[in-house]
C-alpha cells in the first residue's frame, strides 16, 4: 500500500538523521574536549611567553586539521541528503494533488448530503456553524437535528461541572430503552451520585438514596451494591478507604462517553459521525483509487461506469462493519447471484469460480488451494 511506502520511507529518512545528529554532537564533543585542554595548558602557563602560547595554539590547530571534523561530517549529511531527496520524490509520486481523478459521478441526493453536514455539526457541539450552514443551504428542515444534541451536550457541560441531576432525569426517562440496549447506565449514575453524598459526609442522605435509587438494581448487581453499602463506614474519608478507587476522576470521563453513546444509540443514530467516517475511510482509500485511476487512463479504459472496481480497495478493520466476500479466484465480490459456496475440504470460493472448475455438475474438481476433490453438489451455499 502506498501509505506504507511513505512510512517505510520516512523511517529510513529519520533513521539517517538520527545517526547524523549523533556523529555530528560526537565530533563536536571532540572539538570542545581538544579546546578545553589547549585553555587549561594556557591557563597553566606561568611565565607567559609567547612562544610558550605560540606552541600550543599550534598543537591545537594540528589536532584539529588531523580530526577533520568537516570530513567526518561530510558522508553522514551527504547519506542524509540522499535520503530527503529520495523521500521527497516518493511524496510527490505518491500523494498526488489532483485528487479529482478519483472523483466518479454518483448520483446523490443534495438535501440528504446537507442534512449529514449539519448533523455532524450539531453532533460536534458546533450548534452556531450548524445553524449558519444550514440558513445559508436553505435547510429548514435540518434544524430539527439540532434539539436533541442540545439537550445531550446540556447534560455533558452539567456533568463537567459535577452536576449528576440532568443526566439522571434523562436516563430515568430512558430507563426500558436502556435496559433493552443492555446498558447499566442508570445503575452508574445513581452510584456516582451516592459516592459524591458520601465525600461530603452525608452518611444518612446517602443511605436514604441508596435503599430509594439504588435498592432496586441489588437482585442482579448484588456485588457492586455490596461495596457500595460498605462505604458507608468510611462516609467524609473514602480517599482512606479500602473503596478509594470509587473516587477516580477517569468514573466521570468514562461515564460521560458511554452517556453519549447510549444519547446517539437511542436517537438511531452511530455514536460516531458518519461523515467523518466516510473522510477518515476516503483519506485511506484515496492512493488506490488514485493510482486506479491512473493504470486505467494509460490503458484508454473507462472505470466510471464499472459497478465493481477491479481491485480490492484496503481499509482497517475500523471500517469494516458488516461480513463480505471477495473470491479468491474471480477477484469478484459475492452477491446474491454469485454467492459464497463452502467446500468440502473448509475452503470457500464463489459460486462462478466453482461453475468454472467443475465444468460439469458431476465431474469432481481440485480445489486451487489444497488437494482434495469435490462436485458441485457436495458446496453448500454460506450465509453471511
Amino acid at each position: 500500500m502506498e501509505l506504507n511506502t511513505i512510512k517505510d520511507a520516512f523511517d529510513r529518512v529519520a533513521k539517517k538523521q538520527k545517526l547524523s545528529c549523533s556523529k555530528t554532537q560526537e565530533v563536536i564533543d571532540e572539538v570542545g574536549r581538544e579546546i578545553e585542554e589547549a585553555m587549561a595548558k594556557l591557563q597553566s602557563t606561568d611565565n607567559g611567553l609567547g612562544c610558550d602560547l605560540k606552541s600550543i595554539l599550534l598543537e591545537l590547530k594540528t589536532k584539529l586539521n588531523e580530526m577533520a571534523p568537516m570530513n567526518q561530517l561530510e558522508g553522514s549529511q551527504r547519506e542524509l541528503n540522499i535520503g530527503l531527496v529520495k523521500y521527497a520524490k516518493i511524496l510527490e509520486k505518491c500523494l498526488n494533488p489532483d485528487i479529482s481523478k478519483a472523483y466518479r459521478n454518483v448520483d446523490s441526493d443534495i438535501h440528504i448530503v446537507n442534512q449529514i453536514i449539519a448533523s455532524h455539526f450539531y453532533r460536534q457541539g458546533l450548534f452556531d456553524l450548524g445553524d449558519c450552514f444550514v440558513s445559508e443551504a436553505n435547510e429548514p428542515d435540518a434544524t430539527a437535528l439540532k434539539s436533541p444534541f442540545l439537550e445531550m451536550y446540556g447534560i455533558l457541560e452539567a456533568m463537567r461541572s459535577r452536576n449528576l441531576e440532568p443526566a439522571l432525569n434523562w436516563a430515568s426517562k430512558q430507563s426500558e430503552r436502556l435496559l433493552e440496549n443492555g446498558s447499566s447506565l442508570e445503575l452508574k449514575l445513581h452510584q456516582l451520585q451516592f459516592v459524591e453524598m458520601l465525600q461530603k459526609g452525608s452518611q444518612n442522605e446517602a443511605l436514604k438514596y441508596a435503599r430509594t435509587y439504588l435498592a432496586p438494581f441489588a437482585s442482579v448487581h448484588k456485588v457492586e451494591i455490596q461495596k457500595l453499602m460498605a462505604c458507608l463506614l468510611w462516609a467524609g474519608r473514602l480517599n482512606q478507604s479500602p473503596y478509594a478507587e470509587f473516587m477516580s476522576p477517569t468514573h466521570w470521563e468514562r461515564l460521560a462517553e458511554e452517556l453519549t453513546q447510549q444519547f446517539c444509540s437511542l436517537l438511531g443514530q452511530s455514536y460516531e459521525s458518519p461523515l467523518s467516517v466516510a473522510i477518515a475511510a476516503g483519506i485511506q482509500g484515496l492512493p488506490t483509487l488514485l493510482k486506479l485511476a491512473s493504470v486505467m487512463a494509460a490503458k484508454q479504459q473507462e472505470w466510471q461506469a464499472m459497478k465493481q472496481l477491479p481491485v480490492p480497495v484496503d481499509l482497517g478493520r475500523e471500517f469494516q462493519f458488516h461480513s463480505i466476500f471477495v473470491c479468491p479466484v474471480l477477484r469478484e465480490q459475492g452477491s446474491d447471484e454469485n454467492p459464497p459456496m463452502l467446500m468440502p475440504c473448509g475452503h470457500v470460493l464463489s459460486k462462478q469460480s466453482i461453475v468454472k472448475l467443475s465444468k460439469s455438475s458431476t465431474r469432481p474438481f481440485k480445489c486451487p488451494y489444497c488437494p482434495l476433490e469435490a462436485t458441485v453438489g457436495q458446496c453448500r451455499q454460506l450465509h453471511f
